[in-house]
């Protein structure tokens, strides 16, 4: 099969299938939505279970074949949205916000970048900051680095009507499981993805400088801070491809492993980075 069909692999989005039925279903030779006819000579599932699969696989067939993202972001765990980036890779956003500072009452969002693939997109305080919930509004998967513990939350607060119901594909978990541990920049750089000679070495609280800079008068500040941001958003599409690639290759790999499984292959070689929201500074 193509590298595109991650998501017509994934039973995990039905109720009553977990980790383990997943697996079984793939070692029985159901390993995609195509095979279902199969299930109950095949996999040995009871009656009920496999009637609830095969209905949920016909709203899934719908779902998306009609684009319907919120069946895939509210019915999928949000540590397997990683699944779906590819089928709905053309309304995708990668985003990554810059704050006053860390506290999510005191602090305020100075800067957002956006990039679909195509078009970068700098929002900034002040300026034009009020036009990003348009922007997001055709958005179907939303790409971050931390963003389910920092730039989310932040823009609940900044736009407290602003839909975010994407399939939300949070960069650090997806990348921890493959033994990439630690701040967006540490990662990069195991990765050999390089920075401007500009932003090289700069941090999030080099943001937060800057952007005090650029409120003090200086406009040369503003225009490294959006570099800066810029840098960071246009990367995480590298870093989610890689991602995408990895987890696939090891969930189809030899008769697929399972998503524990996975998350153990590497984690022994790992070296733990910050754990909290001052992580996407790193």
């Amino acid at each position: 099969m193509g590298p595109a069909d991650m998501l017509r692999h994934t039973f995990l989005h039905i109720p009553g299938v977990g980790e383990r039925t997943e697996a079984r279903l793939w070692r029985a030779g159901v390993r995609s939505w195509d095979d279902v006819p199969i299930l109950v000579p095949r996999a040995r599932v009871p009656e009920s279970l496999a009637g609830r699969i095969e209905r949920e696989i016909l709203r899934s067939e719908d779902a998306l074949r009609r684009g319907r993202h919120g069946y895939f972001a509210a019915n999928l765990p949000p540590r397997e949205h990683w699944r779906a980036l590819r089928e709905f890779g053309d309304s995708v956003a990668y985003l990554d916000i810059e704050t006053t500072g860390l506290s999510f009452g005191r602090d305020a969002v100075t800067v957002v970048g956006v990039f679909d693939g195509r078009r970068e997109r700098s929002f900034v305080k002040g300026e034009n900051l009020d036009r990003l919930p348009a922007a997001l509004e055709g958005a179907k998967v939303l790409v971050t680095f931390n963003g389910s513990l920092f730039d989310v939350p932040f823009l609940r607060r900044a736009f407290p009507r602003m839909r975010l119901d994407q399939i939300h594909v949070d960069l650090r978990f997806a990348l921890r499981r493959l033994g990439y541990r630690g701040g967006l920049k540490a990662i990069e750089r195991r990765l050999g993805i390089e920075r401007s000679e500009e932003t090289e070495g700069l941090s999030g609280m080099d943001a937060v400088r800057l952007w005090r800079t650029h409120e003090g008068g200086d406009p040369a500040a503003r225009e490294l801070l959006l570099q800066y941001n810029m840098e960071d958003v246009v990367n995480l599409q590298t870093l989610a491809d890689l991602a995408y690639t990895e987890l696939r290759g090891r969930c189809l790999h030899e008769g697929f492993v399972t998503a524990a499984e996975l998350e153990g292959s590497r984690g022994s070689t790992a070296v733990d980075g910050p754990r909290d929201a001052s992580l996407r500074s790193s």
